[in-house]
């Protein structure tokens, strides 16, 4: 087992209450694994009492990558959230901590 941050790096962006996390593979030699075991589910059990509405995945296969879009994930929004982190930039670094096999 090994921390997802060790294949990949995340950005990550938000728009009222959703926020979305893009990772991206640092070799493409990886992005099956990252097909294979960084999947909806996982991310939304993940971030579960955190991220209370869909966990939606689109696959960027050209730039080795994978976006995911979580709704009602920021406790309102920017504007109405009392979070320290009211904008989620630290939930792409949380999902990097995600465990998985180093292989298929």
């Amino acid at each position: 087992m090994t921390k997802l941050r060790e294949i990949a790096h995340s950005r990550t962006g938000d728009k009222g209450n959703t926020s979305n996390i893009s990772v991206i593979a640092y070799d493409e030699k990886h992005f099956p694994l990252l097909l294979a075991q960084v999947t909806s589910e996982r991310v939304r059990a993940h971030f579960a009492g955190v991220v209370e509405g869909e966990v939606v995945r689109y696959e960027l296969p050209n730039i080795s990558a994978l976006n995911f879009v979580m709704t009602a994930a920021l406790g309102g929004g920017v504007t109405r959230s009392l979070a320290l982190d009211a904008h989620g930039k630290s939930l792409s670094s949380a999902l990097l901590d995600l465990e998985i096999k180093n292989e298929q």
